[in-house]
């Protein structure tokens, strides 16, 4: 009872956040975002990890732990970050802080896990200089100042080797605390001390697993030693331990427990060792931890803890509740859920903030501290990775540093991303579900097809790809709701099971309360290329493979969209495939119609635009208006590299299918709507995936991105209206 109480008050907070209010409260809305790529073009990968900010607040410095430097952000104007340059730090950067004009940098140059070795670098800033560099006898992590600017706090983390015994500790050499007193703002080597922290946990004490730091008010640094599942309290001022306490362990119900392609939140996880990575305080008795779980642990959430060590609030199952309403939830790699790591907390406004990062799931999840259990605010979608955040309250700003680099992959690089605080509504999330009969989120992600209802004006239907391969599923969307909202999922069944070896990228109505899919299908996971006609309980009745003359020139990339087009005898689907296959010339795809009465293939060639060189352009969906096929065609890029995502129409009248073993006809096509400078609008970068439009019984039309499952992706889903299609 617990748990679905708590889920009905997530699923509150998530629709208030974005609904109208008759007074708007202050929210967060992301206003830009900086691909890292631009300080660094000739870097193979390069990446933003921690990230800071100068006191004024208009310039950004980020540790490029990949590419061995710091890069520069001029944010100025907030809304228009601009390249301000990058340096060499001859190692890995790991984190950074900045006191006046100074930059701090915590730099690993060890050459293995045994011979651990690291370097403060100090930079000027407005030279891009190197002031000074001095040894730290170890691998740094994290690096903090005091309120005062007169003490910097390193932790020494000496990283294990996660190959060796499973990971296990100890592991020497043992991690440990530097404190540097600066002597008129400058480091000495003098000033340089280095605090042991062995001894203290009840795991592995004589290895202390250093992560984070932080300082309170009272020059006062939190230490999360996260293997040891351990925090300590270490006065700056003397270098002495004067508290700690164990992190603890927990129990979380109403979660998704298993990798099997499914979202299913009844399981339930024992005794899980919270092992902290960030942490901060809230004011001088009240901390806060990030409980990543890096080794054993996994709970999933934050704690506040009193310095004493007691547990103040635990958020349980709420940060992956929440991302499964949002299609956030990390199935592919939900061992330890939405996994938070990165934190921070600032006062804006008058109001003290708490800020989740959560590396897994791409999302911030933003609360507000009340001096008992924080109040949720909303969640907003960061790039690949969160992992740093730094607040700039002088200017009502949020900034994250998101590491993912996968340019390599064709999909989008690191990105630093800025939110404003200000009144209005929450821009994202702009799909959410509700919670089942049970009180657990319906679980979602990929959406990769959709068609409206013929009757109810903003009432959709979509399906999800293989991402969530054991629970195919028709959702059905109220878009009338801002949010867009599922208010039910419908899961395909053969058999009375779930229906397996499905790929689904196609809906549309069958004219009798059931559906036609498309599933893309893919030979080498035995995942056949076929249509299938379900009922309204999502029952498989009928199972349409694609003949043998038509599988000939088959490749992977198939249905992408299906589509009804008139009624008895004439009733034909038309499916859109992806790509070229190995009959089909250069730049010409097929429409396949499927006369459902007669049982007959027939095809015509669709053009594509020229791709850009190292590209593909395909098709990705195809709904039926009036006189009308429309047909979303876009390229597989992201980011910068995003150029084609588009909607074009082709005639009714022109679908005039031919044999399979002729010349095929091409059909004319005619631009409706260029979709990038919608997907512009919401200020991250360019998805790749337009997969799904439909157009209502009032002629409004929707369009949907896919977002494969936070699977190499940011895991945000773009749901908007074009307004109405003439």
């Amino acid at each position: 009872m617990l748990i679905k109480n708590l889920s009905v008050v997530l699923t509150a907070a998530l629709l208030s956040s974005t609904a109208v209010p008759a007074f708007a409260a202050p929210v967060f809305n992301r206003i830009a975002s900086f691909p890292v790529e631009l300080n660094a073009p000739d870097a193979e990968a390069t990446s933003s990890e921690i990230i800071t900010a100068t006191d004024d607040g208009m310039m950004l410095i980020y540790s490029d732990s990949p590419n061995g430097g710091i890069g520069f952000v001029d944010v100025t104007d907030a809304k228009a970050p601009k390249p301000a340059g990058y340096m060499d730090m001859g190692g890995e950067p790991t984190s950074v802080t900045v006191i006046g004009a100074k930059a701090y940098v915590a730099v690993n140059t060890s050459k293995d896990f045994v011979d651990q070795s690291g370097k403060l670098v100090v930079v000027d800033i407005a030279t891009k200089t190197v002031d000074g560099e001095f040894q730290l006898g170890g691998q740094p992590d994290s690096i903090a100042h005091n309120k005062a600017d007169t003490i910097l706090a390193i932790a020494i983390e000496n990283e294990r080797d996660e190959s060796v015994n499973d990971g296990a500790i100890p592991q020497m050499p043992s991690g440990y605390l530097v404190l540097v007193t600066l002597a008129d703002g400058k480091v000495t080597e003098d000033g340089i001390k280095r605090v042991e922290l062995t001894g203290l946990s009840d795991i592995a004490p004589e290895d202390a697993e250093v992560e984070f730091v932080a300082f309170n008010d009272n020059d006062e640094v939190a230490v999360t030693l996260q293997e040891n599942n351990w925090i300590a309290i270490v006065d700056a001022k003397t270098g002495t331990v004067t508290g700690g306490f164990t992190a603890g362990s927990t129990s979380v119900e109403g979660i998704d427990t298993k990798n099997d392609g499914q979202i299913v939140f009844t399981g339930k996880k024992d005794d899980l060792l919270r092992e902290p990575d960030a942490i901060k305080w809230l004011d001088a008795d009240r901390l806060v931890v990030a409980n990543e779980g890096d080794w054993n642990g996994g709970s999933r959430g934050f704690t506040i803890f009193n310095r004493d060590g007691s547990v103040n609030w635990d958020s349980g199952n709420t940060l992956d509740v929440m991302a499964a309403q949002m299609g956030h939830y990390p199935d592919k790699r939900n061992k330890k859920g939405v996994e938070p790591e990165g934190l921070e907390v600032a006062t804006i406004g008058g109001t003290q903030y708490i800020f989740v990062a959560e590396e897994r799931s791409s999302l911030i999840a933003i609360y507000k501290d009340t001096g008992a259990a924080p109040e949720y605010l909303q969640s907003v979608a960061s790039g690949i990775g969160p992992e740093g955040l730094i607040a700039i309250p002088s200017r009502n700003l949020l900034v994250t540093a998101n590491e993912n680099d996968l340019r390599a992959d064709g999909l989008a690089g690191s990105h630093v991303m800025l939110y404003e605080l200000a009144e209005g509504t929450a821009a994202y999330p702009q799909l959410v579900s509700d919670l089942d009969a049970d009180g657990h989120p319906i679980g979602w992600a990929a959406i990769s097809g959709a068609v409206a209802d013929a009757e109810k004006p903003g009432i959709l239907y979509a399906v999800s790809d293989s991402v969530l391969t054991n629970a195919p599923a028709i959702y059905e969307i109220d878009a009338t709701a801002k949010p867009a909202r599922i208010v039910k999922k419908t899961v395909v069944t053969r058999g009375g099971n779930p229906a397996q070896k499905l790929d689904l990228e196609g809906i549309t109505l069958d004219g009798e309360g059931g559906f036609w899919l498309a599933s893309e299908g893919d030979a080498a996971k035995l995942t056949p290329q076929a249509l299938f006609h379900v009922d309204a309980d999502g029952a498989i009745l009928e199972e349409v493979p694609f003949p043998a003359a038509l599988m000939a020139g088959a490749v992977r990339f198939g249905s992408e969209g299906i589509a009804l087009v008139g009624t008895g005898d004439e009733a034909t689907l038309w499916v859109a495939m992806q790509r070229e296959w190995a009959d089909d010339a250069k730049g010409q795809v097929k429409l396949i119609g499927y006369n459902i009465a007669a049982k007959e293939f027939s095809a015509v060639h669709y053009p594509l635009e020229a791709p850009a060189e190292g590209t593909w352009n395909g098709l990705s969906e195809i709904t039926v208006h009036g006189d009308y096929a429309y047909i979303v065609e876009r390229d597989n890029q992201a980011s910068l590299k995003a150029k084609l995502k588009a909607i074009y129409r082709v005639k009714l009248s022109d679908l005039k299918g031919a044999s399979l073993d002729g010349e095929l006809p091409v059909v004319a096509k005619e631009l409706v709507r260029d979709l990038v400078p919608d997907l512009a609008t919401n200020n991250g970068y360019i998805a790749d995936k337009v997969e799904s439009f439909a157009i209502d019984a009032a002629g409004t039309g929707f369009v949907i991105t896919d977002n494969d499952g936070v699977d190499d992706s940011s895991g945000e889903t773009f749901f908007w209206s074009i307004g109405e299609v003439k």
